[in-house]
């Protein structure tokens, strides 16, 4: 690994730590973390997805996928149901309360996320949107073609580009 690569990975790393600090607390209030709440997001903006098309949105094995659903359909806020066209595939959609929730907590989420990162001017911003697509996506793909983490460069976490939170 070069020494840019260590270098700009350790700042986004702390970066993004930095960045999560400020906007947990607000989820942590609501008894949800980043991934319930990512969870909630993705169906509240994408309809009743498959536990699988979640898992990918949010970025989270299938067995902890299973376990975040579970929780959230123990609070009232998700309900799982058989997929018409294919009943081996369960879709997972908002209760009202879930639905009520997330509407209400999602702009105060987005105000916390713009607030964490207003040390940006908005062309700061837009610039950092391509290349940092561009470094998840190749890392992302290291990964899918097989390549050890440890021959890899540092992996980044991407959210996918339909993801409303992902602002792209």
């Amino acid at each position: 690994m070069s020494e840019e690569a260590l270098r700009v990975y350790v700042k986004l790393l702390r970066a993004s730590r930095a960045v999560l600090a400020r906007v947990e607390p607000r989820l942590a209030g609501a008894g949800l973390t980043p991934i319930q709440f990512g969870v909630l997001e993705g169906i509240l903006h994408k309809g009743p997805m498959s536990q699988r098309e979640l898992g990918r949105t949010v970025l989270t094995s299938p067995g902890n996928m299973t376990d975040v659903i579970d929780k959230l359909e123990a609070r009232g806020l998700v309900l799982r149901s058989r997929c018409p066209g294919d009943r081996r595939s369960v879709l997972v959609g908002l209760t009202d309360c879930g639905k009520a929730l997330v509407s209400g907590l999602f702009p105060l989420h987005a105000a916390d996320i713009a607030a964490a990162m207003a040390g940006l001017s908005r062309e700061e911003l837009c610039s950092l949107e391509a290349p940092l697509s561009k470094l998840g996506m190749a890392a992302a793909g290291a990964l899918c073609a097989g390549v050890s983490p440890l021959a890899a460069p540092a992996v980044a976490t991407h959210l996918p580009p339909d993801s409303s939170l992902s602002n792209e």
